[in-house]
């Protein structure tokens, strides 16, 4: 099916009217989705936000950190709304724990998932590791310290199964695993900080925290809770949190920046994997302190 058959398709669907053509789309919309292929965001990103149009960006933002820069730039200058769609933000189970996570000394994620076309365009970090390491750099606020990455290619081109190690140099440790080549699919994080353990599933999605407690002797020193976790659709909430955020003016809860130090470690842990040459290690270098100095500034 070809674009313009697949547009009207869904349009005829929802209900509104189908086009091909992005600036005849822009004379009559204040604000845009963009959910292209990545490799494109660049190029539709920046002709909608030079129309003056708020931008929500399906992640990653950009196929490169530099490209990820130029939109943030340019909808700074232009004083636009620039959203980027890391939808697990808005995820009840997150949601449900984020008031009552506070230091975190360490992360647990685990994102795995049987192949399909549907992103395999892009590194497996870029796919879906990004939303972990978004949620963790949403959680600790701290600077990067140092970062070890392994990763393996068995279906594409790029990495299909990644593991990273970062260190903060408040002290707390995460260790992410990514993989689109699984029999089964699971989305689940754990965090630990001081008295506390949470247990998130994200694809139930179920929220639960144990505390710890002075128990008796032969009772178990966790007491456990399972939190409320309000059902809902996340890619609604992200969207109407990008409007509300166009009505108040107020930053976005996941901005361009947000997306930018998100892009700066997902290519900081991809290019020391492969890492050989003088070049390449030079490249490396260069990348781990641009995501170390982006990361200083949460």
């Amino acid at each position: 099916m070809g674009d313009a058959a697949r547009a009207r398709a869904v349009g005829e669907e929802v209900g509104v009217p189908a086009s091909t053509d992005l600036a005849a789309v822009l004379e009559d919309v204040d604000a845009v989705s963009i959910a292209t292929p990545t490799a494109t965001h660049h190029a539709v990103g920046m002709a909608c936000l030079r129309a003056g149009k708020h931008a929500l960006i399906e992640k990653p933002l950009a196929a490169t950190l530099a490209e990820g820069q130029a939109l943030v730039a340019e909808a700074g200058r232009r004083g636009l709304a620039l959203q980027v769609g890391y939808v697990q933000r808005f995820n009840p189970a997150f949601v449900a724990c984020r008031p009552h996570i506070a230091r975190p000394r360490f992360i647990e994620s685990i994102r795995i998932q049987p192949f399909g076309a549907r992103g395999a365009d892009v590194d497996v970090v870029l796919d879906l590791m990004s939303h972990d390491l978004d949620l963790v750099l949403s959680l600790v606020r701290s600077p990067l310290k140092q970062l070890h990455a392994v990763g393996i290619s068995l279906r594409t081109q790029s990495t299909d199964l990644a593991n990273v190690r970062l260190m903060f140099e408040d002290g707390c440790v995460a260790n992410l695993t990514a993989s689109r080549i699984s029999a089964k699919a699971e989305r689940k994080m754990r965090l630990f900080q001081r008295g506390r353990y949470f247990s998130i599933d994200l694809a139930a999605p179920a929220a639960r925290v144990y505390t710890a407690t002075e128990a008796a002797a032969g009772e178990s020193p966790l007491l456990e809770e399972r939190l409320d976790v309000l059902k809902g659709d996340e890619l609604l909430a992200e969207i109407t949190a990008f409007l509300e955020t166009i009505a108040t003016g107020d930053r976005p809860l996941v901005s361009g920046e947000d997306g930018v130090k998100a892009m700066a470690s997902a290519t900081a842990v991809i290019v020391p994997r492969r890492a050989s040459s003088r070049s390449e290690r030079a490249l490396r270098q260069s990348l781990l302190s641009v995501a170390y100095n982006l990361m200083k500034e949460c």
